[in-house]
C-alpha cells in the first residue's frame, strides 16, 4: 500500500500521474503523449469513456479537475465521471469508506480539497484497511497531535491580542470571528514550521474583516470616504475629522500592522510597505462599492464588476501577507511579483468574489442597501435568467480554476513552488468556505471540523 494514502485515498493516485505529467514532460508533445497514455486506460476501441472500478472512476474524476485551458478530454471526463458516481451512490454501502468518498470527492475534488482539514478523516480510513502499517498510523496521529499543541498555543496567543484591541468590545457591529479567521488561514500553511506565518496571517485577516464591516455596514459615505483617506495618508493626525468609532478603528488598524513590522527581523520589515500598498488597493476598491451602492450603480459587465470587486475579497492582502511568513525564499522580487496582481493571484481574487456572490441567497442580494453582486451584474449584461446566471458565473469558476492549474503545474514557475503553494492553498480554502454556502458567516457549519482540528486530539496512539 502507498503510504501517501494516509492523507489522500488511492484514487489520487491518478492525481500524481497527471501532476507528473504537466510537470516533467518539457514539451506540449511529450506532455500530449503521456496524457495519452494515462487516459486511455478510460476509453473502450471507439474512443469513448468506459469504467469497471468504481475507485478508477473516482480516480478520473480527481484527476481530471487539474485541467487546463484546451484540456477538452478533460472536460469531458469530468462530465462522465460526474454521472458515473452520482449514478452508483443509490448502490453503495451509504456507511462504508467508498460511499463517503465519492461524496466528498462530487462535492469537493481531491485537488481542491484543504489537506488539513481532512487530515483525521483519511487517517480514519487508513485505520481501517487491512493492509495498515501500525508504526506508520502511529506516527501520523502523533503528528496530528504535536501540531494541534501548536495550533492551541498560537490560538490562546492571538485570543488575546484581539481582546486587547477591544475592537468587538466597544463597537458591536464588527465580527468576533478570530477562531474561525485562524481556522480559515491554517489551511494556507498548517505545518509548524510556518507558525508565525499563520499568527500573521490571521492579523491581516481579522483587519479585513474589521474594514469590511466598517465599509459594508457601519460607515456613512461621507464617513467611508474620509475614513479611506486616512487609510491613505497612514497617520493618525489624519485621522482628527474622524468620528470618536472610526479614530478609534484607524488607530487599531495602525497599530496592527505596526505590530506586525516588529515582529519581522530587521532584513524583512521592507514587507510591511508591500502590505500597506495592497491594503490601500483593497480600501479603494471598498470605496468605490460604497458608491455602486449609493448611487444604485450595477455595473454594466462582469468584467468591469470584477475590475473592482476581485480586490474587495483581499485575496491579493491574503496573498502577499502569506509571503512575509516564508522566511528567505521569499524575497523582494517575489513581493515585487504578488503585489502587481499576477495571473494566479488575479484568479484567486475572481474565484473569491465569484463564490462569495454565489454562496449568498440572492434574496439577499436583493436587499436596496447591499453593493450589486455578480450575479446581479451577469443577469443584465446577458439578460438572462437568475438560474442562467448563477451556470455562467459557475463557468466564470472553472475558467479561474483553471488559470490556478496552469501556473501551478507549468515548469517554468514564475516563483519558488513554496510560494505558489500558499497561493494555491488560500484558493482551496475559498472552496471550502463557498462551495457549500458561506460557512464563514455561518460558521456553525464547520463547528465541528474546527473542535477536531484545535480541540480533539488522537487519546489512543
Amino acid at each position: 500500500m502507498r503510504r501517501s494514502s494516509i492523507l489522500w485515498p488511492r484514487s489520487g493516485g491518478l492525481s500524481s500521474r497527471r501532476r507528473e505529467a504537466s510537470t516533467e514532460s518539457h514539451t506540449t508533445g511529450e506532455a500530449e503523449v503521456e496524457e495519452r497514455d494515462v487516459f486511455a486506460t478510460f476509453k473502450d476501441e471507439e474512443g469513448r469513456f468506459t469504467w469497471h472500478d468504481p475507485r478508477d472512476i473516482l480516480g478520473l474524476y480527481n484527476a481530471a479537475h487539474l485541467r487546463m485551458h484546451g484540456e477538452t478530454v478533460l472536460d469531458e471526463a469530468i462530465s462522465f465521471a460526474r454521472r458515473c458516481l452520482e449514478s452508483m451512490i443509490p448502490y453503495l454501502k451509504l456507511e462504508g469508506s467508498l460511499a463517503h468518498e465519492v461524496i466528498r470527492t462530487l462535492a469537493i475534488p481531491i485537488p481542491r480539497r484543504v489537506r488539513i482539514y481532512d487530515y483525521k478523516y483519511y487517517i480514519s480510513i487508513y485505520e481501517k484497511d487491512n493492509m495498515v502499517d501500525k508504526m506508520l498510523l502511529a506516527l501520523a496521529k502523533l503528528n496530528f497531535n504535536l501540531m494541534q499543541i501548536y495550533y492551541q498555543q498560537e490560538l490562546k496567543l492571538l485570543t488575546r491580542w484581539w481582546k486587547d484591541l477591544q475592537v468587538q468590545a466597544n463597537f458591536s457591529f464588527t465580527r468576533d470571528t478570530i477562531v474561525e479567521n485562524y481556522f480559515w488561514m491554517a489551511g494556507a500553511y498548517f505545518e509548524p514550521i510556518y507558525s508565525r506565518g499563520r499568527i500573521i496571517l490571521t492579523m491581516v485577516m481579522a483587519t479585513i474583516v474589521i474594514l469590511d464591516d466598517i465599509y459594508d455596514v457601519y460607515g456613512t459615505p461621507q464617513e467611508c470616504e474620509l475614513f479611506t483617506k486616512c487609510m491613505e495618508c497612514w497617520d493618525q493626525n489624519a485621522a482628527q475629522d474622524l468620528p470618536y468609532n472610526l479614530k478609534f478603528i484607524f488607530g487599531k488598524v495602525l497599530d496592527n500592522f505596526e505590530n506586525i513590522e516588529d515582529g519581522l527581523e530587521v532584513q524583512e520589515k521592507y514587507c510591511s510597505s508591500y502590505l500597506r500598498k495592497v491594503l490601500m488597493e483593497v480600501v479603494r476598491a471598498y470605496i468605490t462599492e460604497v458608491k455602486w451602492r449609493d448611487a444604485r450603480y450595477v455595473p454594466a459587465t462582469v468584467d468591469e464588476h470584477l475590475h473592482v470587486s476581485a480586490r474587495t475579497g483581499a485575496g491579493q492582502l491574503l496573498s502577499c501577507a502569506s509571503f512575509v511568513g516564508m522566511g528567505e525564499i521569499a524575497t523582494m522580487q517575489s513581493f515585487d511579483w504578488v503585489s502587481n496582481m499576477p495571473k494566479m493571484v488575479h484568479a484567486l481574487c475572481v474565484l473569491l468574489r465569484l463564490s462569495n456572490d454565489l454562496a449568498q441567497p440572492y434574496e439577499q442580494e436583493k436587499i436596496p442597501l447591499d453593493v450589486p453582486s455578480t450575479i446581479d451584474t451577469c443577469i443584465v449584461e446577458h439578460n438572462i435568467s437568475l438560474e442562467l446566471a448563477r451556470e455562467k458565473i459557475k463557468g466564470l469558476i472553472e475558467e479561474s480554476w483553471k488559470d490556478i492549474n496552469e501556473e501551478w503545474l507549468k515548469p517554468d514557475k514564475a516563483q519558488p513552488k513554496e510560494l505558489l503553494e500558499r497561493i494555491f492553498n488560500l484558493t482551496r480554502t475559498m472552496e471550502f468556505m463557498y462551495k457549500q454556502g458561506d460557512v464563514f458567516t455561518h460558521s456553525h457549519a464547520i463547528k465541528e471540523t474546527i473542535n477536531s482540528l484545535f480541540v480533539e486530539s488522537f487519546s489512543e496512539i
